[in-house]
């Protein structure tokens, strides 16, 4: 309904009152036999005063409701200067929203105290578990065996996890250390392709790679990882054949395999929280967390990354690195 409409509906028992009592007051006239015009003038000259006095009120009642949009467009948090109340009704309406607001604050400042523990411990949890699979696999280094490449392997797992936790909970944190710089694109793939080196011995899988020879504006510890963990899915689902990385102009790093593909329809959704998709849900082990961080770094780094694939016929993951121009720290 229109502001026109509501405020019509608010004064329109005014309005019928007085004119139900011109209309006693006429046939009362009328009956006694007396001038109607002793009724009707009088009547005239207040319907017109009554009309000033009614576009006046609809003037303020309008600058109110345009107040009330503006502030409906803050915060709650922001919600402070409120209209001066006119009537009681509107004060205690004014008082029952400023409870609300004092809850919801404190409720707030709970859940964000909640949150922040939280954070802290599983912060500190991550660091600390970081120092028992160092020393593990020191152990490790020491024997060369089917059981302790094996185990190295899922050590190796385990330090990814560890390193997705840390990840996912700086990723909102206030304390961020992005350091945008110009970075050469060969040093971050090689630090990944060396990370997974003994994972392309192991499962004897082909890696094609040529150097790129390009420069370009990023952090080197989350694009990293964005590259890892495509890797990572790459060795995962490519049982055997070969990982293509190359470039496409202008400066699209292209990660290929020759892996199980993905469903066509899991392809719009991969990079949803905790989406596993089909080959997720046949492997058991998907978290569904590693496509989503890749999309929200990349996201904050002003990169874009998007996946091309189809079942048994591999996977392509292309990420553009020159969307955004970043300022170099």
């Amino acid at each position: 309904m229109s502001f026109f409409g509501f405020y019509w509906k608010q004064r329109r028992i005014g309005i019928i009152v007085f004119g139900l009592f011109s209309l006693i007051f006429l046939c009362a006239f009328l009956l006694y036999h007396l001038p109607a015009g002793a009724v009707f003038y009088p009547a005239l000259v207040c319907m017109l005063i009554g009309l000033i006095f009614l576009i006046l009120d609809y003037r303020k009642a309008w600058q109110k409701h345009r107040t009330l949009q503006e502030i409906r467009k803050l915060t709650s948090a922001l919600m402070e200067s409120f209209p001066t109340p006119q009537t009681q009704e509107e004060a205690d309406y004014q008082s029952i929203i400023q409870k609300l607001r004092e809850e919801q604050i404190q409720m707030e400042n709970q859940m964000n105290f909640r949150i922040s523990d939280m954070v802290d411990y599983y912060t500190t949890w991550a660091h600390q578990v970081k120092t028992p699979i160092a020393s593990m696999r020191l152990t490790l280094q020491n024997e060369d065996s089917d059981l302790s490449r094996q185990l190295a392997e899922d050590l190796f797992r385990i330090e990814q996890y560890v390193e997705m936790v840390l990840m996912f909970l700086r990723l909102d944190s206030d304390s961020t250390d992005y350091i945008i710089q110009e970075y050469e694109l060969d040093t971050i793939v090689k630090q990944a392709v060396k990370k997974f080196a003994g994972q392309f011995i192991r499962r004897k899988i082909r890696l094609q790679y040529e150097p790129l020879h390009v420069r370009i504006i990023t952090d080197e510890k989350w694009l990293l990882f964005v590259v890892e963990q495509v890797l990572s899915n790459a060795l995962k689902y490519a049982q055997k054949g070969s990982v293509t990385i190359d470039l496409e102009a202008p400066k699209t790093l292209c990660i290929r395999d020759t892996g199980i593909g993905i469903a066509p329809e899991d392809i719009p959704r991969i990079f949803e929280k905790g989406y596993t998709g089909y080959n997720g849900r046949n492997d058991k082990k998907a978290s569904g967390i590693g496509l989503y961080l890749c999309k929200r770094i990349c996201s904050n780094l002003g990169h874009a990354i998007s996946v091309n694939s189809s079942l048994d016929s591999g996977t392509v993951v292309r990420i553009r690195l020159d969307q955004v121009k970043l300022e170099i720290e």
